[in-house]
């Protein structure tokens, strides 16, 4: 069995004015008043940014986050500022699938902040961090296919799109198809116009 990756304190910095570390407890606060602010459009696109999201779904949300990593199954950060610490969304990494060595990339950024690149760049770096210390050969981004800013930040990351797989994902109580994006270490180093696009 394998040793789950130890809770870091943070991933290193890269210069790029974000600071990704695991979600903690004071943090759902900050967490509630995003996800507040982000209805219209975070809302949208992921189920889970509703009206009733409260500070007690805040406090779930981190603690499911902190087992993920004691478990070694999936692996969530707070994306801040690194000037003011400010939050500005999430990132990480789920679905691990130990055998194939895979996983799935999944990000949103609040509504305040959005059109920054922020999105690109923190996944980017949870990417990074899922190649160098999960050791994974392949990261999945699935998306639904009308999100066209979730797509261009796919692209911008160097994901190829493979596919429009039928009833990919379940939302909304329903079954739905969800454009599928593959990532591989050889990736992060092309350019974003190499990468097939479905958002354009």
């Amino acid at each position: 069995m394998d040793t789950p990756e130890p809770i870091p304190h943070a991933l290193e910095p890269d210069g790029d004015g974000l600071l990704l570390r695991p979600w903690r407890t004071e943090d759902a606060p900050a967490l509630l008043a995003a996800v507040q602010e982000s209805l219209a459009t975070v809302g949208r696109w992921l189920p889970w940014c509703h009206a009733g999201y409260d500070l007690a779904a805040a406090h779930d949300w981190v603690a499911f986050c902190r087992r993920g990593w004691t478990a070694g199954e999936h692996y969530a950060f707070a994306v801040l500022e690194q000037a003011s610490g400010t939050l500005l969304g999430g990132a990480g990494i789920n679905q691990r699938n130990r055998p194939h060595r895979s996983g799935n990339l999944g990000y949103w950024v609040r509504q305040s902040r959005q059109g920054e690149g922020i999105a690109a760049r923190a996944a980017a770096q949870v990417a990074r961090f899922g190649f160098a210390r999960l050791d994974l050969i392949r990261i999945e981004v699935v998306v639904l296919p009308d999100n066209r800013a979730s797509l261009r930040t796919a692209e911008k990351l160097g994901a190829r799109f493979e596919a429009v797989a039928r009833q990919r994902i379940w939302a909304w109580q329903r079954p739905m198809d969800a454009a599928v994006y593959g990532l591989i270490p050889s990736d992060l180093a092309q350019p974003a116009a190499q990468s097939r696009s479905m958002s354009s």
